[in-house]
Parts: structure tokens; sequence; C-alpha cells
């Protein structure tokens, strides 16, 4: 992957670029932003984590939890 690197200006929320240059559509670039606070962009992202649910909930009875007692090993 080759690297060019152009300066601009952000003009009315548009990204203007100094000199004459033109690149074709749909080509892929990556922005910079020098100078700036990080308390200036917002980076909070709201995260919902959300607990699986049943269909059915009749299906709960097959999820139930079995416990069964281990007798200790004699030698350990």
């Amino acid at each position: 992957m080759s690297v060019m690197t152009i300066e601009g200006i952000v003009d009315n929320g548009q990204i203007k670029l100094e000199g004459d240059v033109r690149l074709p559509d749909k080509t892929r670039v990556y922005v910079v932003v020098p100078d700036v606070q990080v308390e200036e962009i917002q980076l909070e992202r709201t995260v919902h984590i959300y607990s699986p649910r049943l269909v059915d909930p009749e299906q709960a009875a097959a999820l139930r939890m079995e416990m069964i007692e281990e007798t200790p090993s004699a030698g350990i």
C-alpha cells in the first residue's frame, strides 16, 4: 500500500484539499487531525449487553441444574 500525504482544511463540514489535487471517486482515504484535544472529540459510546431469552418459557425446565456431590478421593 502506497501512502501520499495531502494537507487540507475543513470548510463548512467538507474537507478541502490544498493545491490542485484530484482523487478518483471511491478512493479510500484516512483523515489524521493534528493538534486536537481528545476531550473535544466525542468518543463515548453506549454499549448494551442483553441477557439471552427463551422463545418458549416452558423450555426453562430443560435448563435446570442438577447438583451431584462427589465423595473425596481416599488418598488425597
